[in-house]
């Protein structure tokens, strides 16, 4: 191995050990990994050159209207409503508080995009409800953290551009609708392991909810939920592309935050707006400098030599695809998703395709391999965001997170060896074909 990637390689975990932020980290580990091919000034021009190159493309447009759209439906009161149809669908079952959690964390990821979101809007109001109705605390944040993930694969989401970009433009109109079967996929699973739990546990069940009460919810929810159907019914249906669409997030989210659900006041929009540009900013830091490194990482041929020992390691598919996914579990671990989904993208997605899989196949698989980390420990920020919440600890919440780590794994397994899990739908819309 070269001299320089050693140094890249050392000089990134050494920052990120002294806590200093990963866009920063990974752009010195960059500059000084250089220093070893070419002198200081060129190595500063070629990194900046690169970040800039990084950021220079239209898809990444849509990434801070889909933040502030975000941001205004989680300010916009969409959670509760959520909560209340959710429990109108699914609270009268056994440990229906549970299944009423992960399809609150689903819906208001998907509408938000931000798993974080989905962890402190949910969460917030969730977990104490389940602990007056017996649930443990610590089950509880720890479905919450799970589910809040589903959200990044459900669109619109923020990391699906990033894979798009990264893996040398595959459609995002494709890749969104990609995500539904999979994000539905990983819900179910989580719900089995609530419902095996609820029976041991012996959980309460709730009412049967009246026919009235049942209309009034589902109507209370609908404008939040057409957000959905807007986005994604406008890109399969050709109206309008995903940079457009992350516009008409931003307006329906501002109409019904202000002018319906009347949650958000127009002096609250200068520090949502604030938040917005504070969020794209950290963001793209992250984009700009994961890219530099990525072109690193190429101009040392390091993808080529992965490639080639993941290729002599085996000649089953199974066993490669295997391999690339425990790797990614082990980046998640430590690694935010955005410089890992940068990074690793042209490292992994060649030997994915000589293998006969498809990169839309290959960033659905990806992505949700990432979403794991996103509520692991150390570096979880999803995680620590239900912890604080929770007003809990990462030890206490290990026990019960294991058994839905397992349900999110198999969920993997499933949508790695199943192609039609991801490409049944782009397919059938006529948004992606081989």
């Amino acid at each position: 191995m070269e001299i320089s990637v050693i140094v890249l390689l050392v000089s990134f975990v050494a920052l990120l050990l002294i806590n200093v932020p990963v866009s920063i980290s990974i752009g010195v580990a960059t500059v000084l990994a250089m220093l070893f091919t070419i002198d200081f000034i060129p190595a500063v021009t070629t990194v900046a050159q690169r970040m800039g190159g990084g950021l220079d493309s239209f898809a990444l447009l849509a990434i801070p209207f889909f933040v502030l759209s975000g941001l205004l439906m989680g300010r916009g009161g969409i959670a509760a409503r959520l909560i209340e149809f959710a429990k109108v669908l699914v609270g009268m079952v056994p440990g229906g508080l549970a299944f009423v959690n992960i399809i609150s964390c689903t819906l208001f990821g998907a509408i938000s995009g931000s798993s974080v979101a989905a962890t402190s809007a949910i969460g917030g109001f969730m977990i104490p409800t389940m602990e007056k109705e017996g649930y443990d605390r610590n089950f509880t944040a720890a479905i919450t953290v799970t589910a809040s993930t589903t959200g990044l694969l459900i669109p619109p989401s923020n990391i699906l551009i990033i894979y798009s970009l990264a893996s040398g433009g595959v459609s995002i109109a494709a890749l969104f609708v990609a995500g539904y079967l999979p994000g539905i996929l990983v819900s179910l699973g989580l719900m089995g392991v609530c419902a095996v739990y609820a029976k041991i546990n012996n959980y309460p069940v709730g009412r049967l909810p009246k026919a009235r009460e049942l209309v009034t919810k589902t109507f209370d929810a609908l404008p939040s939920l057409f957000l959905i159907v807007l986005v994604i019914g406008g890109i399969v249906g050709g109206y309008f592309t995903a940079t457009e669409a992350s516009v008409i997030a931003v307006l329906y989210a501002l109409f019904l935050s202000v002018a319906v659900y009347r949650e958000v006041k127009v002096s609250d929009l200068p520090e949502i707006f604030t938040k917005a540009v504070e969020t794209t900013a950290i963001v793209l830091l992250l984009i700009g400098t994961s890219t530099a490194m990525s072109w690193m990482l190429s101009y040392e041929n390091i993808p080529q030599s992965i490639s080639n020992a993941l290729m002599h390691l085996s000649d089953n598919p199974f066993v490669i695809l295997l391999t690339i996914n425990l790797i990614l579990l082990a980046v998640g671990i430590f690694m935010d998703m955005t410089p890992a989904v940068l990074i690793f993208t042209p490292i992994f997605l060649p030997v994915a395709v000589s293998l006969g899989m498809s990169p839309l196949h290959f960033g659905i698989m990806m992505v949700l391999n990432l979403c794991i980390g996103l509520c692991t420990p150390p570096v979880g920020s999803v995680l620590f965001v239900g912890c604080s919440i929770a007003k809990t600890t990462i030890a206490r919440l290990i026990r019960p997170l294991l058994p839905l780590y397992a349900a999110m794994f198999i969920a993997l397994l499933l949508v790695t060896y199943v192609p039609a899990i991801s490409e049944f739908l782009p397919t059938y819309f006529g948004l992606y074909g081989q």
